[in-house]
């Protein structure tokens, strides 16, 4: 076994494997290091590893079974690196973290695998775009997610209120329904409940899609000048399971 193995032991193909780990070690610690300075729960040491672990396989991969045997580990790696992900994902109140560190593992082996491929142009092409997505868009990111909800258009569903006389009940709902039809909306729950003095709630709810609040607020003024109508609003409801 021993003198097979040395027997079997190349100098060019040991160096080009040096090679293509010490490129997945550099590039993966450069996109670990941001990943450790942000105290992400995949930092430095998992990035690196990540991306080393892709380079042997591959490599070994390709020295034993050649572009085929390489492109099987690669598909390997894929799905593998996606369950380590899933192991970082966290869902919390309704709330997902994690998702950009799962994503940046996989990148990093991609960036293993493009090293253990020989393909080293490649692989630090895939670091460089790796460390832009965290660091450049970051900011903007943040500045999409600091903008005040009525200056974005809402993906979720909208809760129409009016409270109403009693007696015009029937008339007021079909006016609403009649309005929503105006612009593609339907209302898929409606719940009437008892107010006060003789008066109703009435609630609407429909899928809002990507309408503005623009449209919400043009709605409540149409419904407000109906002479039934003593008051009418409007508010954003999360869809469950939305994010």
């Amino acid at each position: 076994m021993t003198l097979a193995a040395i027997q079997s032991f190349q100098l060019e193909s040991f160096l080009d494997s040096c090679l293509s780990v010490t490129v997945a070690f550099i590039l993966g610690s450069i996109v670990g290091f941001e990943r450790q300075y942000r105290q992400r729960t995949a930092g430095l040491r998992t990035n690196v590893l990540v991306a080393i672990g892709s380079s042997v396989f591959v490599d070994i991969a390709a020295c034993i079974a050649g572009p085929d045997g390489a492109a099987r580990a690669i598909s390997y790696i894929i799905s593998g690196v996606g369950f380590l992900g899933a192991g970082i994902i966290m869902r919390d109140q309704g709330r997902v973290s994690g998702l950009d560190t799962a994503a940046t593992l996989w990148g990093v082996a991609a960036i293993g695998a493009c090293a253990g491929a020989d393909l080293l142009g490649e692989s630090c092409l895939a670091a460089l775009f790796v460390l832009l997505a965290n660091t450049l868009l970051r900011p903007i990111a943040n500045a999409i997610n600091r903008a005040p909800l009525q200056m974005k258009a809402l993906e979720s569903a909208v809760s129409v209120h009016m409270i109403i006389l009693g007696e015009k009940t029937g008339e007021s709902l079909s006016m609403l329904k009649g309005l929503l039809r105006s612009e593609g909306y339907d209302a898929t729950d409606i719940d009437v409940r008892p107010f006060a003095d003789g008066k109703v709630e009435v609630e609407a709810t429909f899928a809002a899609g990507s309408a503005d609040t623009e449209y919400f607020e043009r709605l409540v003024t149409k419904i407000t000048a109906a002479p039934y109508v003593d008051n009418a609003y409007w508010s954003p409801v999360m869809l469950e399971g939305a994010q």
